[in-house]
């Protein structure tokens, strides 16, 4: 975790939210719940944005991206993000961001993006498919750290937190920011760490990690009739009711314990370990889930019936992103000799 600040010194924290899909159980764990509880620390200043942009290298449908992008706000902000504590924007609304990300190309190196794991994926997709080797490849994809390395340095961000598949990410910023500090003296651009925070993993409803890709999900904003369906399709084995179960094995107890209290997974162990059926052992996890949602949901779906107030939270929000980024966008036009 994150280590104590001393002094009420303030760490800047920056976690950025792709618009590409509702978020389900497995972002919840995973990204949503904790990026919330560090933002919600005496000695983190948080930055929240919604990375409409980045969402563009998949998403070419403007009624769709926006409606995503909305969701996407929607989501954060039900599940208690709070706009008046946290910087909460649009990415496309701090047009800051593609100057930096325009100054940062300038000094990052061909051969330093093409070992990016996305780009390396998108290469090895096509030479399965015997295609050229970058026939997948279009300029969104190839320059996404560079964008990436601009949402971050632009705040003189302290933190980023990532899960260890994005710990490249953080080493591609910083290298933009010690290259650019060579050449044009220390302290133009402040270098961020990353906070690595993986946690074990959220199964999905077939065992494989809960992924979009997969269609093993559960939404989290589903009305309460559609959400127990979701969990009526965990794959469990034909172990009869009254046999005793291992409660470690089952996919339901394992997604349950992630969620639920220690006193509440105490109890449906032992059921499992006295013998359970396994439309029990579901409804438990669904009665475990609705309690957890239900407010949430309620709170999401009042929000996408006002999407004015999203608009106006998220203009808020740029306004205040936009004026911590001045000075830093200040000191690296006066250092390149861009002055204004």
């Amino acid at each position: 975790m994150l280590a104590p600040c001393h002094n009420a010194v303030v760490k800047r924290v920056l976690t950025g939210i792709k618009a590409s899909g509702i978020p389900h159980l497995g972002n919840y764990y995973g990204a949503i719940r904790p990026a919330l509880e560090l933002a919600a620390r005496a000695d983190v200043q948080g930055l929240f944005f919604i990375a409409d942009y980045h969402a563009l290298t998949l998403i070419h449908d403007r009624a769709e991206l926006d409606r995503l992008t909305r969701e996407i706000a929607a989501a954060w902000l039900a599940f208690g993000l709070d706009p008046e504590r946290v910087v909460f924007y649009r990415q496309s609304h701090v047009p800051e961001i593609f100057e930096l990300a325009w100054i940062l190309s300038c000094f990052t190196s061909k051969g330093q993006l093409n070992r990016a794991h996305a780009y390396k994926a998108r290469v090895e997709e096509a030479q399965q498919k015997q295609l050229e080797p970058d026939a997948l490849v279009d300029m969104g994809l190839f320059n996404y750290p560079v964008l990436m390395s601009a949402d971050i340095v632009l705040f003189d961000c302290d933190v980023v937190p990532v899960g260890s598949d994005q710990l490249q990410q953080i080493e591609i910023a910083r290298d933009i920011v010690g290259r650019v500090n060579h050449i044009y003296g220390e302290g133009v651009l402040h270098l961020p760490e990353g906070l690595c925070e993986d946690t074990a993993l959220l199964p999905g409803l077939d065992g494989r990690k809960m992924s979009k890709s997969y269609g093993n999900t559960i939404p989290l904003f589903a009305p309460a009739k559609q959400l127990r369906k979701a969990v009526g399709r965990i794959v469990t084995d034909s172990t009869p009711p009254e046999v005793p179960k291992e409660p470690d094995a089952s996919l339901i107890f394992q997604i349950f314990r992630l969620l639920a209290p220690p006193t509440d997974t105490a109890a449906l162990r032992a059921r499992y370990e006295a013998g359970i059926g396994w439309g029990d052992a579901k409804a438990a996890l669904a009665d475990l889930l609705e309690r957890m949602l239900a407010e949430p949901r309620a709170r999401y779906d009042e929000l996408m019936a006002h999407p004015e107030r999203l608009d106006a939270l998220l203009a808020e929000g740029a306004a205040r992103a936009r004026q911590l980024a001045a000075p830093v966008m200040d000191r690296v036009r006066r250092a390149i000799g861009i002055a204004r």
